[in-house]
């Protein structure tokens, strides 16, 4: 799947927030992400406080990937221009709203929502209708976030993902 991958700077950082027991998941895409995207990073844990996340930076200058549903999202025109570091929960549904539970202090952090024009690739179900993968949504904001970057394209190893889960299927039948 390596050589599917894309690997590229953003302009601003990016923290990957991954629920210790989606860590464990095989097919979590929150690895591969972090190895697409140079200068991310992957934290596994069910509490962290602003400062473990964000360190320094001032919480105009933050963001959260995730589609709350108190107050306005932030417009990504907007987040353009202030967005210095993205943080995205990696898990399943039941387990990023255990993270926000966990962690009320990030119903506080301004927020961003996607709206895929196409279905997930990711071979996992999902309980939300439009919901894609950690990987898939990290790649579509930074096409949103950066105008010259054409991430989405690295949304292509998900279907080597699946190539390889079919052809391991394959041989387990035969």
């Amino acid at each position: 799947m390596c050589s599917h991958l894309i690997c590229r700077p953003t302009p601003f950082d990016i923290t990957i927030w991954q629920d210790p027991d989606e860590a464990k998941h095989p097919l979590s895409t929150a690895p591969l992400l972090q190895r697409s995207l140079l200068g991310s990073r992957l934290i596994v844990g069910d509490s962290f406080n602003f400062q473990q996340v964000f360190a320094d930076i001032p919480m105009q200058q933050c963001a959260l990937l995730f589609p709350l549903s108190t107050g306005a999202p932030l417009a990504w025109s907007e987040a353009k221009i202030h967005t210095k570091h993205l943080l995205v929960l990696d898990g399943t549904w039941r387990k990023v709203r255990r993270l926000l539970h966990l962690n009320p202090w990030l119903l506080s952090l301004p927020y961003l929502t996607l709206a895929p024009q196409q279905p997930s690739r990711y071979d996992r179900k999902s309980s939300v209708i439009d919901g894609v993968s950690t990987l898939e949504a990290v790649l579509l904001a930074c096409d949103e976030l950066i105008a010259e970057g054409n991430f989405a394209e690295g949304i292509r190893v998900l279907d080597r993902m699946a190539e390889i889960q079919a052809e391991q299927q394959k041989q387990a039948q035969q």
